[in-house]
């Protein structure tokens, strides 16, 4: 249910501008107010998040090991499983961003007959969400086209690089079929299995279909009807440089795009989508695990007024005298 009711709410939300470009006036609310509403909640968001993030005390050091912490010279040291330095703690980092080196020993439990509790690889979702988060970001690359000019070389690079291949005209993407594939896998997990499932709340799906709805769209832009890319340029460019023009020959699925990526743009500080920002400050990855080698003393820590045991006794002597309980100082 949680999963047809996400799916419905994206379906309205790309018929809304599929439907509203169509009336001449609606065009602005979709193509200009919408994107730069978005864009606000956005930096708004990440900077609340990020703030209260970083106003959170970390008293001492939670690092997350699965090494052996540095001691004495004659014992080997997981320098990268359980960091001891800054370069180690950076090292570690970037596997972690990116290549989600955790996800690559993630492991899973099933139950299958006799019963037998069996324990296995879990592969097939690292693949995945790799193939999600790097085309993701080679998409996004790619797309500076529509917002610079003229046009860094790096961005020529990346479309030479992922139209390698030269499939079809135009030519076929790589990261069109791994982003689709990478998130039809997660969708078809979260569907499929059943603990996964139960554990799945609205919005889990809510992000998925939106990312989606993103994506279809701009492949059926892309190779299967064909945009005035010229005039989508024109309409990004008025954007960044805040100058809006919407061209009268942006089509209704472009504008099915662009406000499909607000809605996921303007969600994003308030979803799980924020664990982007959130691993840089997360204790658990960003200290180094130099507990034996340093004396780590709480900034925090201020005296505190206590109320000793002798003082407690000497309070109520009396009660305790009378309930006929030991005293310390008779």
């Amino acid at each position: 249910m949680q999963a047809l009711n996400s799916l419905l709410l994206v379906l309205v939300l790309a018929a809304v501008p599929f439907l509203g470009s169509l009336v001449e006036p609606l065009r602005l609310l979709f193509g200009v107010l919408a994107p730069y509403a978005a864009l606000t909640l956005f930096l708004l968001g990440v900077a609340w998040r990020v703030a209260g993030w970083a106003r959170s005390p970390v008293p001492f050091r939670i690092p997350t090991t699965c090494g052996q912490q540095k001691s004495l010279p004659w014992i080997k040291t997981g320098w990268l499983e359980s960091p001891d330095s800054t370069a180690g703690v950076v090292a570690r980092m970037a596997l972690e961003v990116g290549l989600f080196r955790s996800l690559f020993r993630n492991t899973r439990a099933e139950l299958r007959a006799g019963p037998r509790l069996v324990y296995g690889e879990n592969k097939a979702l690292w693949l995945a969400a790799l193939a999600f988060h790097w085309s993701f970001l080679f998409i996004l690359l790619r797309h500076l086209r529509f917002f610079l000019e003229p046009i860094p070389g790096f961005v020529n690079l990346l479309s030479g690089l992922d139209g390698f291949f030269q499939i079809g005209v135009p030519d076929l993407y790589m990261t069109d079929i791994l982003i689709l594939a990478g998130l039809g896998y997660l969708l078809f997990r979260r569907l499929r299995d059943a603990p996964v499932r139960y554990v799945s709340l609205f919005t889990d799906y809510f992000v998925l279909y939106l990312l989606l709805g993103v994506v279809l769209a701009g492949v059926l832009m892309r190779y299967f009807f064909r945009i005035d890319t010229v005039a989508a340029k024109q309409l990004a460019m008025g954007l960044v440089t805040f100058s809006p023009v919407i061209p009268k020959e942006v089509g209704p699925l472009f504008f099915v795009h662009l406000f499909l990526l607000s809605v996921l743009v303007a969600y994003f500080p308030f979803s799980k989508l924020m664990h982007m920002a959130g691993v840089f400050l997360s204790p658990t990855r960003n200290l180094a695990n130099n507990n034996r080698m340093k004396r780590h003393v709480n900034p925090w820590d201020y005296p505190v007024k206590v109320h000793t045991y002798e003082e407690w006794e000497e309070e109520f002597r009396d009660k305790i005298r009378t309930a006929g309980l030991p005293l310390e100082k008779g």
